[in-house]
């Protein structure tokens, strides 16, 4: 795929970029190892001002990068906005914990017989980031800020579509002053991913994208034996008990599945709703979806904008066709807009089987699967019956219910009577194929460190 910014409400070609040479990569991942040494002796009070004053330049150019953002892959601008502000909130959160994430863990030294014992947190080094298109500033974000907290220097390899995103974020640590080069975007195919992860000056890598990048990575850093975090979408599974708010259950579902033009890895894709409530659900859910304005995401009051790329929008037809092929029924949408751009409409596909492809594999667009359910072990067995485990979200006010589905259902993340989302307070990731570690809070800081047992004679 050509580095390159394509409107995809116009399908227009923006602005083109030449990757890297090879002696221009070689000269970053100098440069980079270069920068590891300085940054690591900063200190955690250092780092946290940086941080600080790149959320300062973040919030002063929301309106910029919401709009690049948007030109770049479709989202809303709206959406576009707050997915910087969020970006500024990761950012002083890790300014204000990071210092207390990064303080060495007292041991028992009498145990050990020492007279004093203790576990050091310490930078490894370069880090490769290897990062999709769909949330553009926030999953790098979701690396960059713990990471530089660290002391650790990062490398971002970002999808091709949204080149000046990735040179924006580059261009943003250095303008809240941190040392030169400890963020660097590269600008490369994605052919030239596997001589940078193999490159001895690069310690790990983390990528968010799908399950084949996922094992093309952790083979080759495997091979390379580096340390990998993962993450690789899903198909959450969204239930709806008989004692749950339905209208507000309907309202959530629809944002659940279309936030982002229905590009999230944590929306929820297959809704599983008891057999007692489930045609009241399915118009209520309709009556939401149907409610929702397709249009200009540059526009005020637009709620779902064009797929980033057109192949991803052929991907969500042939879904939905093979789905009807099959037997499914569409309760609404189901039929791509006249005219420019990569639109298609929020739709709804009831009376699912085995048969079909979206019955367990992900949709990443505006397409919602209904299944129907007798009881909550129908409905944990079915939420299982897929080789993802991002999210799920079960909506009911029975306790033992909950606690069930909690205990239950194999996936990284659970929200009850809410959608699934993430935040800096909150450990972020999957099981199964969705991926391994975690990303957020302390634990996604500590992801790329080294753990240092320290023992005092």
């Amino acid at each position: 795929m050509a580095i390159a910014t394509i409107n995809p409400a116009t399908g227009e070609t923006v602005r083109t970029f030449e990757p890297l040479s090879g002696a221009e990569l070689d000269d970053r991942l100098e440069r980079a190892a270069a920068a590891a040494r300085g940054y690591r002796r900063t200190t955690v009070a250092e780092r946290a001002g940086w941080l600080r004053a790149a959320a300062d330049v973040l919030d002063a150019d929301v309106d910029a990068v919401g709009r690049l953002m948007t030109l770049e892959m479709g989202k809303t601008l709206a959406a576009a906005k707050a997915e910087a502000a969020k970006c500024a909130t990761a950012l002083r959160y890790y300014a204000e914990h990071g210092p207390a994430f990064l303080e060495p863990t007292p041991a028992d030294a009498d145990a050990v017989g020492a007279s004093d014992a203790y576990v050091a947190y310490q930078p490894i080094g370069v880090v490769l980031a290897i990062m999709p298109w769909n949330f553009p500033l926030w999953q790098a974000m979701r690396f960059a800020a713990p990471a530089l907290m660290a002391g650790n220097v990062g490398l971002l390899k970002h999808a091709s579509n949204v080149p000046q995103t990735a040179l924006y974020l580059a261009e943003l640590f250095t303008r809240a002053g941190f040392p030169a080069d400890v963020f660097q975007t590269l600008l490369i195919s994605a052919k030239d991913v596997e001589t940078v992860l193999r490159d001895d000056r690069v310690a790990a890598a983390t990528l968010t994208g799908s399950g084949p990048a996922g094992r093309s990575v952790a083979a080759i850093a495997g091979d390379a034996l580096k340390k990998t975090v993962l993450e690789l979408g899903g198909s959450d599974p969204f239930l709806v008990m008989p004692s749950a708010d339905l209208p507000r259950a309907a309202a959530v579902a629809a944002t659940a599945r279309c936030q982002n033009n229905g590009q999230s890895c944590i929306a929820a894709k297959r809704f599983l709703v008891h057999e007692a409530v489930a045609d009241e659900f399915e118009r209520l859910f309709a009556a939401e979806l149907a409610a929702l304005r397709v249009g200009d995401p540059m526009a005020a009051g637009t709620d779902v904008g064009p797929l980033a790329t057109e192949s991803g929008r052929d991907d969500v037809e042939e879904y939905v066709a093979d789905a009807v092929a099959h037997g499914a029924r569409v309760v609404v949408g189901g039929t791509r807009p006249h005219g420019p751009g990569w639109f298609y409409p929020p739709t709804l596909v009831a009376d699912l089987t085995p048969a079909m492809r979206m019955y367990r594999e992900e949709v990443f667009g505006p397409v919602a699967g209904l299944h129907r359910v007798p009881d909550l072990d129908e409905a944990i067995a079915l939420a299982n019956d897929t080789e993802f485990g991002l999210g799920a979200t079960i909506w009911t006010t029975d306790a033992a219910e909950r606690d069930r589905f909690v205990a239950e259902v194999e996936a990284g993340m659970v929200f009850v009577n809410g959608m699934v989302t993430s935040y800096p307070q909150l450990p972020f990731g999957g099981v199964k194929t969705s991926g391994y570690g975690r990303e957020l809070t302390e634990l996604g800081l500590r992801e790329f460190v080294n753990v240092k047992s320290v023992w005092v004679g």
